[in-house]
């Protein structure tokens, strides 16, 4: 899910740099003081999740669980997310420093999206089939929607990653399904013991 330093143009960098602050911005926008803890939790399960991961050419492949932080932190999650990415890129070199907005929005962003479609199916209140249905398509669109964000990204940089897109945007298919087990298993679990912490704070 990492682009790496030297693939993306000056563009396209400047573009997901500004987005990213944008989106962290209207994420702490809404974020309270009671939400913090939740946010830091949910942010190094973010960073913890990346620490196993396989190179897929300019990108890498690993589990992402930004499914899950747009459930339980809806817009939060961007900053939440931004802060992962960052530390996974100074400690470790996941990606490049300059591409850091850039991976951000491309995981971030369909937290958010997965979050505003699938909210309402995963409130506390509903039926477990539907809480469990929609907790796994949230798990499972917001990589796919990650995977296409960064098939976009390498597509825009110049038709020598047009290839690495498509082998980047195959490759995740089967994390993909990975994330929306552990989404709905997480969900569940959340929805038994703190059903409080689900619908991103509404």
């Amino acid at each position: 899910m990492h682009i790496s330093e030297g693939v993306l143009t000056p563009e396209i960098l400047a573009a997901g740099a500004v987005l990213a602050v944008a989106g962290a911005a209207i994420g702490l926008k809404k974020t309270r003081s009671r939400d913090i803890p939740a946010m830091g939790i949910l942010s190094a399960a973010f960073f913890v999740a990346s620490l196993i991961h396989i190179p897929v050419g300019p990108v890498s492949a690993h589990l992402v669980l930004n499914g899950l932080l747009g459930l339980v932190l809806g817009w939060r999650a961007f900053p939440a997310i931004l802060t992962g990415v960052m530390l996974q890129a100074l400690l470790f070199q996941f990606g490049g420093i300059t591409a850091i907005g850039v991976n951000a929005v491309n995981m971030a962003l369909p937290a958010i999206v997965c979050f505003l479609v699938f909210k309402k199916g995963a409130r506390p209140e509903s039926s477990p089939r539907l809480f469990m249905a929609t907790a796994f398509a949230c798990g499972f669109f917001s990589v796919l929607l990650s995977a296409a964000l960064i098939a976009l990204s390498l597509s825009l940089a110049g038709d020598a990653f047009v290839p690495a897109a498509k082998v980047a945007a195959v490759a995740h298919f089967p994390l993909m399904v990975i994330e929306g087990v552990i989404t709905s298993a997480c969900a569940m679990f959340l929805r038994k013991t703190k059903p409080e912490l689900l619908g991103g704070g509404a």
